[in-house]
């Protein structure tokens, strides 16, 4: 399926961020790409940190004359159900795949690829390894496919690896967050290191008025005159909600009145959503004060912005993490982070600096404490985050990037 829809996008915009300099380097560098094309492909186009990121991505890179396409997979939910699979097992868990798993995936990526994408442009740019297999039906062509890699991957289940090594040996590159992720037994000749980014004139990141910030918070009955702590993450094992409701219990403690908002996305490629929701809410209880939101309660990009923006306290306690463009999207909006420092989170949150590490629940309980006590302190370390994502998370950074790599394939 082909996404279009997108609003347009002007360079000429970011201008009052990034500056006039960096923005024409950005063009010139681009020029050599013009009689280039690309085509993204993921497996959503809703939910999660890498269809936000196409959003933004996609037109921005048209408006640099690349043209530029995004698909998305066509898939039954039990397709979705192995590859969730296969995620956490990339990740380190061992959950048994069986044959049967693998040929469902195998025969639906055959049937995208045959029937249903384009896949037409100079280069292709896979994202993740729900659509990693399309390679393996197009391996004809004379395209360039580059594999996007959003995942932690420096640890894996070593037989779920060999199942995405198998189609990487046909590509012509990788692409990692970080340079810890490149496992050893990816096959790329070409592995590339790229984190991403977020787009500061998105509905999630722009600035917001006071007057829509309170209304959005009056809709959900948080209250903006107490403390609140704030996560905002896909509802996953892997971002620990069970221990960020643990912390706010012994917050509560101390700060009898603090609040909760847990805030996140059902995307359609997770199908252990739902079933996690469920979990949270009963763990939750009845305590009024504790917030669980998702779109299916109406919350978008425009309502977690207002959230992050009223929050006291930014939670991030993911066990595992890719990067967490949640965690730049607090510090942009110069909140400080309380996190566990997993994959590219250590890399925004710097101890002491734009936020605090903890390595427990205990910790991470003292730390907010702490913070909600001295605002002074919280300043600080806001002003530090918002000035460590402009230098290196912001959308105009991440495109340099992509065009220095593509300019290798072009």
């Amino acid at each position: 399926m082909l996404v279009g829809n997108f609003q347009n996008k002007d360079l000429h915009n970011y201008i009052p961020i990034v500056g006039k300099e960096e923005i024409f380097k950005l063009l010139i560098e681009a020029e050599a790409l013009s009689s280039c094309s690309l085509t993204h492909v993921n497996s959503t186009s809703f939910g999660g940190g890498v269809a936000e990121l196409l959003y933004s991505l996609v037109p921005l890179m048209n408006s640099l004359k690349i043209k530029t396409e995004w698909e998305v997979l066509e898939a039954p939910r039990e397709f979705y159900k192995v590859t969730k699979k296969i995620h956490n097992n990339l990740q380190g868990r061992s959950e048994a795949i069986s044959t049967k798993e693998v040929n469902l995936y195998k025969e639906i990526s055959r049937l995208n690829a045959q029937k249903v994408l384009k896949l037409k442009s100079d280069v292709i740019v896979i994202h993740d390894p729900q659509p990693i297999m399309l390679k393996l039906y197009k391996n004809k062509n004379s395209k360039k496919w580059l594999w996007r890699c959003h995942i932690d991957l420096s640890t894996p289940n070593l037989n779920t690896l060999r199942i995405i090594t198998e189609p990487l040996k046909h590509y012509n590159a990788s692409i990692f967050h970080l340079k810890e992720f490149i496992h050893p037994l990816i096959p790329t000749r070409l592995n590339f290191v790229m984190p991403p980014s977020i787009d500061p004139l998105s509905d999630k990141n722009k600035e917001l008025k006071y007057t829509k910030i309170n209304r959005t918070l009056n809709k959900y009955d948080i209250d903006p005159e107490r403390p609140i702590l704030l996560q905002v993450s896909r509802f996953d094992p892997w971002k620990d909600i069970f221990g960020v409701i643990d912390t706010y219990r012994v917050v509560r403690e101390r700060i009898n009145n603090a609040q909760l908002v847990i805030a996140g996305s059902l995307a359609s490629d997770d199908p252990e959503g739902s079933e996690y929701l469920r979990e949270v809410l009963k763990y939750a209880g009845k305590d009024k004060d504790i917030h669980i939101l998702s779109n299916i309660d109406g919350v978008g990009p425009l309502e977690i912005n207002a959230f992050q923006r009223a929050a006291t306290v930014i939670l991030q306690l993911s066990i595992r993490e890719g990067f967490g463009l949640v965690v730049t999207e607090a510090l942009w909006k110069r909140k400080p982070v309380v996190a566990r420092p997993s994959g590219g989170i250590k890399i925004q949150v710097i101890d002491g600096v734009t936020g605090y590490w903890i390595r427990n629940l205990k910790e991470a309980a003292s730390k907010v404490i702490y913070l909600i006590k001295h605002p002074e302190k919280r300043e600080a370390l806001g002003e530090r985050g918002r000035d460590h994502v402009l230098k290196n998370f912001i959308v105009t950074k991440h495109l340099m990037k992509y065009v220095k790599i593509l300019k290798k394939f072009c």
